[in-house]
C-alpha cells in the first residue's frame, strides 16, 4: 500500500485480493459489462469458459450476472474489508447466490492462483515506484490545488483501488473512491487527467 498525505488529507493506493478473484470470475464466466462501474477486461486476459451446465438449474446466466454484481457491489462498498468470506470448498457465505457459488467452487483454485500472481506483480510495481519517486505526483496535485485556491486543504481521504485492467484509465466512485488500472501511474499525464479533477473537488 502507498499512502500520501498532509494536514487534513490522505490518499491511499492499494490492490484487493477479493476483488482480483471477483474480476477473474467475471471474465472466466463471460460477464462482460457486469457491475458498476463497468470495468475493462483483466490483464493478462482470462480465458472464457462455458457455465451453462453449472448454472442451468439455478437461474443460468442472468442469475449468475445478478449475483456477481451484488457481490462486486459489496466488495467495493466494504473495501478494504473483505465481504463476504471466501471459504472453500462450500463457500457457505454464498448460499443465497447458488449460481455464483457453483462458479466459485469450479474456479476458485485457478482464480486464487491468478490473483496471487497479480498481488506479487503489484508488490514489485510498488517497490519500483517507491524507488523512482513517481508517487510524488499525488502530493504535487494536492499542493498545486492549494496554491491555486490560496487556502489549506479541506479534510478528505481518497482511496484508489488498483486492479490489473487492460485499459489504462480510472473510474471515480462517489464520494471518495477510485478504481484504477495498475498501469495508469506509469503514464503521468493520463493519470493526472483522471485524478486531478477528483483531487480538486475534494481538496
Amino acid at each position: 500500500m502507498h499512502e500520501s498525505g498532509g494536514p487534513g488529507w490522505r490518499i491511499t493506493m492499494d490492490t484487493s485480493g477479493p476483488m482480483l478473484i471477483a474480476l477473474y470470475l467475471r471474465d472466466v464466466a463471460g460477464l462482460d459489462g457486469a457491475g458498476r462501474p463497468i470495468l475493462s477486461q483483466a490483464a493478462p486476459k482470462v480465458r472464457h469458459a462455458d457455465h451453462k451446465h453449472l448454472t442451468s438449474d439455478v437461474g443460468g446466466f442472468p442469475a449468475l450476472k445478478t449475483e456477481w454484481e451484488a457481490w462486486w457491489e459489496s466488495l467495493v462498498k466494504s473495501y478494504p474489508n473483505p465481504a463476504p468470506e471466501l471459504a472453500p470448498p462450500s463457500f457457505k457465505a454464498f448460499g443465497n447466490s447458488p449460481a455464483l457459488q457453483r462458479v466459485l467452487q469450479a474456479h476458485f483454485g485457478s482464480a486464487l492462483g491468478w490473483a496471487t500472481d497479480r498481488i506479487d506483480e503489484y508488490a514489485h510495481l510498488e517497490a519500483a515506484r517507491e524507488a523512482n519517486g513517481v508517487t510524488h505526483v499525488l502530493n504535487e496535485m494536492v499542493e498545486d490545488r492549494l496554491l491555486e485556491v490560496g487556502r489549506s486543504s479541506r479534510d478528505f481521504e481518497l482511496t484508489i483501488i488498483e486492479l490489473p485492467l487492460n485499459e489504462p484509465r480510472a473510474w471515480y466512485l462517489e464520494p471518495d473512491t477510485m478504481i484504477m488500472s495498475h498501469r495508469l501511474l506509469s503514464e503521468p499525464d493520463v493519470f493526472r487527467s483522471y485524478v486531478q479533477p477528483v483531487v480538486e473537488m475534494l481538496a
